[in-house]
């Protein structure tokens, strides 16, 4: 795997060379488009509908749309990074990573001693699980200020881009803090029964994408010319009575969490001997 960049870590007077690697792939399907007439793929070019020609990459400029069909033209210049270091994590702060909503991660990505790095490196891992604290930080990726979060991810340091506050959109407008609802007791106790039905530990590996798999295997089929059978669409099912659905819901999950219990193998009884 090939690093998107190499730098360092700024943690106070201390430099931590460092390779950053994407965490995450995406495995989503892509298409193509193609003309139904030929089969040709189809290319999308920058058209000037006032000049009525395609526009070369040299005369294409950046601008804002501060008003509908109002632009103001952005310079290079003015895009390009200024003063601080190109490939600097600079560390603001240390918190506590319960502290943080999971709603402020955005894409995440391993960080790598470089040669030279290896000591430093360790260092800061092991004082952060021993603290076990967050760095939150400011970096630079493609051009574009980002604020980080640096944390423990097994043996590794894992930088997750952060989404700035302003960024994150207000919940207020969708739900009227004025109107309450009127729940029953029996109704919660159920809807706390269903959740400990469901409970378990997390196993990431359990949950897989259904729909990419079956766009896979529609594929391999279509490449090896067969048939593709299309299942039908599932009927769309009645509205029920809320309390009817919690107890519908309870008793499917309750026999299905007695199943589980009767396959855990049964702990053997300690014999007593050396």
């Amino acid at each position: 795997m090939r690093p998107i960049w190499q730098g360092a870590v700024s943690f106070g007077l201390v430099n931590i060379p460092v390779k950053v690697f994407p965490a995450v792939q995406n495995k989503d399907i892509k298409f193509r488009f193609l003309h139904k007439e030929c089969h040709t793929p189809l290319n999308y070019e920058r058209r000037c509908s006032t000049c009525e020609r395609v526009v070369p990459m040299e005369e294409v400029e950046r601008a804002y749309e501060y008003e509908k069909g109002r632009f103001v033209t952005i310079e290079e210049e003015l895009l390009a990074p200024q003063e601080k270091p190109l490939h600097t994590v600079e560390i603001l702060d240390f918190v506590h990573l319960n502290e943080i909503d999971p709603i402020y991660f955005a894409k995440p990505y391993y960080l790598a001693p470089s040669t030279g790095g290896e000591k430093a490196y360790a260092l800061l891992h092991h004082a952060m699980q021993e603290t076990g604290q967050v760095a939150i930080a400011r970096t630079r990726l493609r051009n574009k200020e980002s604020l980080v979060a640096l944390r423990i991810f097994k043996q590794c340091l894992l930088m997750s881009i952060m989404f700035y506050d302003d960024e994150i959109r207000r919940v207020d407008a969708l739900l009227d803090p004025q109107k309450k609802m009127d729940l029953s007791a029996g109704e919660i106790k159920m809807a706390v029964e269903l959740i400990g039905n469901l409970a378990s530990s997390f196993e990431p590996e359990k949950y897989e994408d259904e729909y990419r798999k079956t766009l896979e295997k529609a594929i391999a089929a279509k490449i090896a010319g067969k048939e593709i059978a299309v299942a039908p669409a599932a009927p769309s099912e009645k509205v029920v009575d809320l309390v009817e659905a919690l107890k519908a819901s309870l008793e499917a999950t309750k026999q299905k969490k007695e199943g589980k219990e009767k396959k855990k193998p049964r702990k053997k009884a300690a014999t007593g001997k050396l």
